[in-house]
Parts: structure tokens; C-alpha cells; sequence
């Protein structure tokens, strides 16, 4: 599945299952929401916490909600994320082009 693609299925989801799109503000408040719930799984899969009892390593389950969320966004603002994402690493490329190679602390 392309991003399109996913923007075009969360946009079907949302138009026939989900009655209607959030207001921008709240799905800005879910897509936080949805970051910090990532944030709990890292901090205990990779850091120093430890699952809870009932909690479970539901990574991908987690970035997949952050996405569906950014879709929301996206489609609700007419935001291409496939082309604003083909220029974000155009412009890190050209940005960074040699400053992580030169960084002493990555080698």
C-alpha cells in the first residue's frame, strides 16, 4: 500500500464507517495521545521500565495508530503526505549531506 493509498482508505473508513473526521484540534490531541502510547511501549521494551501486568509489545500496533492519525490530518487539512514526504528527504538530503558522516559521535 502506497501513503496515497492509505490516505485514500482511511479517507473511505472515515466517510463510511466513522460517520465523519474529528475536528483537526482533537484529532491533534488523539495523534498526541497516540505518541505517548508509543512512548509507554518503548520506554518499557527499550528502557528501563517493565511491562506491566496486561500490558503487551504492541509496537507496531502503536506506530500504525500514530499513522492513522496523520492520514486524518492530512486529509482533513489537503496535505499530500506522499509528496511532502518525497521533499522532506530531498531536503535532509541536501541539509545533511555530509554533517552525519563528518559527526565524530557517530563513528
Amino acid at each position: 500500500m502506497t501513503i496515497q493509498e492509505a490516505q485514500n482508505a482511511v479517507d473511505q473508513w472515515i466517510k463510511t464507517i466513522g460517520v465523519r473526521y474529528f475536528s483537526e484540534l482533537t484529532n491533534m490531541a488523539v495523534l498526541t495521545e497516540e505518541v505517548g502510547e508509543l512512548a509507554r511501549v518503548m520506554a518499557r521494551k527499550y528502557g528501563d521500565q517493565s511491562f506491566k501486568a496486561g500490558e503487551k509489545d504492541n509496537l507496531g500496533e502503536e506506530m500504525a495508530d500514530i499513522f492513522w492519525v496523520l492520514c486524518c490530518l492530512a486529509n482533513q487539512t489537503g496535505v499530500d503526505l506522499t509528496e511532502e514526504f518525497r521533499k522532506s528527504i530531498e531536503k535532509k538530503t541536501k541539509r545533511d549531506a555530509t554533517r552525519h558522516k563528518e559527526n565524530e559521535k557517530l563513528k
